[in-house]
């Protein structure tokens, strides 16, 4: 489980604003290339097919295809649009020039990623991990949440009752998160800290997204994580595994983070200023050049999503905690495998050219 410091704790006294000068949200060496980013250019767009002509197998393949991610068990809902950020492949990214300073502060050239979810020992009555809880159903009564962040949380009725999905289950300690999505809607609901007591719910603070939207948060706005994001689309699941491609990015955490936040972040959380700690949002991908060949089939999916999409400070923590969902079906030798990635192999990413607007999670292709 999560060794967590909660960034939130760690600023009370000082209240969120947005940082569109933060000192490092893009570094004085890159400030004038990355905030006048020209657009990536786009691929030529294929000649128009001879609707008298049968369309063949590769005029086909050049067509708009749906996303190929996997829907959200149980629904069909897919974990935002296929443009939104979290999908956005980082591959071709240039290197943060700040890169070597911010691994050096996580410790990366001693440390492996630790995979913060599996199976529990006996350690607790649930799997380790995130759960999801579906709901289908209109009818049931959605409830009040009163929240100790109740001024940046979405202060609606939350669709919660004693069957909903806490983390570490219900007499957990820790962040206790819980999602909930609503299959019937694709609306996301995560709250962290959340407890049922005599008088009703309660939270440390809650968001609610549509899962058909690129909408982001209002700037300097938490979540029910530190960085303002959504805690869903960064989970690793069983079923995408599976399935042979995970196409986003994975959610972690890290021991200190800047006092700034990188988009698609909307809430900074850490107690520095120092440009050598990366902020909420920073973006590591696993090297091109990192040889995973000696890794099972499921390792190899994990780690090519790395590679693609790439890892996102979501939290402060224990560094290099990655998380999935709490699933018993997770193999205790995945588990160790994931255990034996160095975080040296990876290297944090100017994601600046993506950026079409800081109020939206779209991402350029």
């Amino acid at each position: 489980m999560t060794t967590m410091v909660r960034g939130r704790n760690v600023m009370v006294a000082a209240k969120v604003v947005a940082l569109a000068a933060a000192p490092i949200a893009v570094s004085a060496a890159t400030s004038a290339a990355t905030q006048s980013a020209a657009p990536l250019k786009a691929a030529p767009a294929p000649a128009p097919l001879n609707p008298a002509q049968p369309e063949s197998r590769a005029a086909r393949a050049l067509q708009p295809s749906a996303p190929a991610s996997k829907r959200l068990p149980g629904t069909k809902c897919r974990a935002f649009p296929a443009s939104n950020a979290w999908h956005a492949d980082v591959s071709a990214l240039p290197v943060h020039p700040r890169s070597a300073q911010w691994l050096a502060s996580t410790e990366a050239a001693s440390t492996d990623l630790h995979p913060d979810f599996g199976p529990s020992f006996g350690a607790q009555s649930v799997p380790y991990g995130i759960p999801i809880t579906v709901v289908k159903s209109k009818k049931k009564p959605k409830q009040r949440v009163r929240f100790g962040y109740a001024d940046e949380s979405d202060n609606v009725r939350y669709p919660l009752n004693r069957k909903t999905k806490i983390e570490g289950g219900r007499n957990a300690s820790g962040d206790r998160h819980a999602i909930v999505v609503h299959a019937k809607t694709c609306t996301l609901y995560e709250t962290w800290n959340t407890r049922l007591t005599g008088s009703g719910w309660t939270a440390g603070s809650g968001a609610v997204w549509s899962l058909r939207s690129n909408k982001l948060r209002p700037a300097g706005w938490t979540s029910a994580d530190a960085a303002g994001l959504p805690i869903l689309p960064g989970l690793l699941r069983w079923d995408e595994v599976t399935s042979g491609k995970v196409d986003h990015a994975i959610r972690f955490t890290i021991g200190s983070s800047h006092n700034s936040y990188l988009w698609p972040a909307r809430h900074r959380a850490g107690p520095t200023n120092d440009p050598g700690v990366p902020p909420m949002g920073a973006r590591f991908r696993l090297k091109s050049s990192f040889d995973i060949s000696g890794y099972s089939a499921h390792a190899r999916v994990i780690l090519r999503a790395m590679q693609r999409h790439g890892m996102v400070v979501a939290d402060n923590g224990s560094d290099w905690y990655f998380q999935g969902t709490a699933d018993t079906r997770w193999p205790n030798s995945l588990i160790s495998e994931l255990k034996r990635i160095p975080a040296s192999g990876f290297e944090a990413v100017d994601v600046a050219p993506l950026q079409i607007s800081p109020n939206s999670g779209k991402a350029r292709r």
